[in-house]
C-alpha cells in the first residue's frame, strides 16, 4: 500500500497501512530503539513516514526473512552502522572534492592575475 502524502499518522492509520495490529506496533516500540514515534499533547502516538518505513522493514525481517526479535535488532543495528560508515565515506569524498575545488579556484585566480598583468 502506498503511504499517503501527509505529515503525521495515527496508530490506527499505521496499522491499516502496514497491516500490523496496533498492539504489535506498541510491542515493537518497546523492543526496537529505532521505532519511537513522537507523542501528541494528548499522549497519542504520531508516526511519520520514517516510522512507517521502519515498521515495514521490521515486518519484513520478522515475517519474510524469519529473523527472531533479537536477530532483527542485531540486523537493524548492523544496517545503521553500515549506513553511518557510508555517510562518513561520502563526507570524506566530498571534503576531498571541496578541497580540490578550492585549490582550483585559487589557481584560476592566479592565472587571471597573470593575464591581467599583460
Amino acid at each position: 500500500m502506498k503511504i499517503p502524502d501527509k505529515t503525521y499518522f495515527s496508530i490506527g492509520e499505521v496499522s491499516e497501512i502496514t497491516k500490523v495490529q496496533p498492539y504489535v506496533l506498541r510491542y515493537w516500540e518497546s523492543e526496537f530503539k529505532l521505532l519511537r514515534p513522537a507523542r501528541r499533547h494528548s499522549g497519542q502516538r504520531k508516526y511519520i513516514k520514517k516510522d512507517i518505513d521502519t515498521i515495514i522493514y521490521i515486518k519484513k525481517l520478522l515475517s519474510e526473512q524469519k529473523y527472531s526479535i533479537a536477530g532483527a535488532k542485531k540486523k537493524m543495528l548492523e544496517d545503521a552502522r553500515n549506513k553511518n560508515k557510508q555517510i562518513e565515506m561520502d563526507l570524506e569524498k566530498n571534503s576531498a572534492a571541496i578541497n580540490m575545488l578550492r585549490e582550483t579556484k585559487i589557481a584560476i585566480k592566479e592565472i587571471v592575475k597573470i593575464i591581467d598583468r599583460k
